[in-house]
C-alpha cells in the first residue's frame, strides 16, 4: 500500500450544472474515471490529484457514477486516459495483481479502515487470509467482523485486493460482485481453487512440509512449493506445534 493517502476532506457540496467538465476536475469538485482490461473483464478506475479513489468491476459506466455520486458527493467524468504517469501506474498495478507504488486516495475511510486495507494490499496476489489473520495484522484480534465491513465497503476493489480475504474455515465467503468472481480472480493470479476447496471440505487450514518443519497457510508460496510426498496438513496451529512445526515466517499463520 502507498503512503500517498490524502489527508484533506473531500468537498460534499453540488456543483453548478453548468461548470465545464475541465473546471470541476481541476477544483477536485469531481474525479475522472478510465475503463481497461481487468483480469477478469472490464475494469473502471476513478482518480483525482490524490490518486485512484475508486474502481469497480460492473459493466455499466451509469451505475459506477451514480455509486460514486452518492457515496463521494464528487462527479464522476469519464475520460480516455489518466495523464501519463498514472495511467502507466494503473495499468501495471492491474497487470501485476499488485498495488505497489500507484497512490491510493482514501480521505473518506477511517484509520481503522485504512490500516485495514493496506494490510489486505500487502497478501500476494494467488494467496488468501482469513478475517482473523488480517485483524492481528493491525493489532485488533478480536475485530474480524469489523474486518469484513471493510471489506464489504472497500471503495477500490481488485486494486486493493478484499478478494484475497476468506473466512477462518479458510472458503470463499461472500464477495463484492459475487463468490463466482472472487474464486475467478483468484484463479486467474494462479491460485488453484479447487484444491483450497478440498482442503476446506477435510478441515485442514494449515499444512506443512516434513523437510523443513514449517506450517503456512495451503495458499502460501512456500506452501506451493511442497511436494506431495513431504506435504502434512493440520486441522490448527495446536496440532502443527505438537507435531514439531514452527509458522511460516512469510504468511504468518496464527
Amino acid at each position: 500500500m502507498t503512503d500517498l493517502i490524502g489527508q484533506l476532506e473531500s468537498p460534499s457540496w453540488p456543483a453548478p450544472a453548468r461548470v465545464s467538465a475541465g473546471v470541476l476536475l481541476e477544483t477536485g469538485l469531481a474525479d475522472a474515471a478510465i475503463t481497461l482490461d481487468g483480469p477478469v473483464g472490464r475494469l473502471q478506475v476513478a482518480f483525482n490529484d490524490h490518486g485512484v479513489s475508486a474502481s469497480t468491476l460492473l459493466s455499466e459506466t451509469g451505475e459506477f457514477q451514480t455509486r460514486f455520486e452518492e457515496r463521494f458527493g464528487r462527479r464522476l467524468i469519464s475520460v480516455e486516459a489518466a495523464p501519463p504517469r498514472l495511467h502507466h501506474m494503473i495499468v501495471r498495478a492491474v497487470e501485476s495483481n499488485r498495488l505497489g507504488s500507484l497512490p491510493i486516495d482514501l480521505r473518506t475511510s477511517t484509520p481503522f479502515q485504512r490500516q485495514v486495507l493496506k494490510a489486505v494490499a500487502a497478501i500476494p496476489p494467488g494467496e488468501v487470509r482469513p478475517y482473523g489473520w488480517v485483524a492481528r495484522q493491525v493489532g485488533r484480534p478480536n475485530a474480524s467482523r469489523a474486518v469484513g465491513t471493510t471489506m464489504a465497503t472497500n471503495p477500490i476493489p481488485v486494486l486493493i485486493p478484499c478478494h484475497r480475504v476468506v473466512r477462518s474455515d479458510g472458503s470463499i465467503g461472500n464477495y463484492l460482485f459475487g463468490p463466482d468472481v472472487k474464486e475467478a480472480l483468484l484463479a486467474a493470479e494462479g491460485m488453484n481453487v479447487a484444491e483450497q476447496a478440498e482442503a476446506v471440505r477435510l478441515g485442514y487450514r494449515l499444512t506443512g512440509s516434513a523437510t523443513t518443519h514449517i506450517t503456512c497457510f495451503p495458499t502460501c508460496r512456500h506452501a506451493r512449493r511442497t511436494t506431495d510426498r513431504h506435504r502434512r496438513w493440520f486441522h490448527t496451529m495446536d496440532e502443527a506445534v505438537a507435531a514439531g512445526y514452527r509458522p511460516c515466517k512469510l504468511c504468518r499463520p496464527e
